[in-house]
């Protein structure tokens, strides 16, 4: 489904402020501010700088601020201090007099699922974190291999040879 209906900054056209659209958004021009939308494209003349929270971002030009996206796309340049939070991202590199480069500033890119502060605590609670030293020592001989033998003198485990594997009897 192709959409016909785009949010155009038009090179030579600067905006400064809030830009909401429903539509795709492509900047050929400069945005300065925060934009909503569902996606956003940076052409090679487009300069976003500032806040967007959308669910695709390409761009090609040039981004400084912070950016939230599901897919991330860059081939252009992202300035110092950019934070850029992506579910996925793909970096192009583009040939400029004969070299291939991506130019990022000193920034931060965050990509992946963002780690749920619950889930994590919840976890390591779980496996023996925050409980006293035996318990967390019985915990560890619980998680054994059950090809490992540990010695309950100190607690230490070593992997038995295949030779040494304890036989039932049939």
């Amino acid at each position: 489904m192709s959409e016909t209906k785009k949010t155009l900054i038009e090179d030579g056209t600067e905006l400064k402020g809030t830009l909401t659209s429903t539509c795709p958004i492509v900047v050929m021009g400069r945005v300065d501010g925060e934009l909503t939308g569902p996606s956003v494209e940076v052409t090679e003349s487009g300069i976003l700088c500032g806040k967007a929270k959308v669910t695709e971002l390409r761009s090609r030009g040039e981004l400084a601020g912070e950016f939230d996206a599901q897919v991330v796309e860059l081939s252009g340049k992202v300035r110092d201090k950019t934070l850029i939070r992506a579910q996925s991202l793909e970096v192009s590199l583009k040939r400029n007099d004969g070299r291939i480069e991506m130019v990022f500033g000193d920034c931060e890119l965050a990509v992946g699922d963002a780690p749920d502060k619950a889930k994590a605590v919840a976890s390591a609670m779980s496996n023996g974190h925050g409980q006293g030293k035996s318990a967390a020592a019985a915990a560890a001989r619980d998680d054994a291999a059950p090809d490992a033998a540990v010695s309950e003198k100190n607690g230490s485990r070593r992997n038995k040879k295949a030779d040494e594997v304890e036989r039932q009897p049939d």
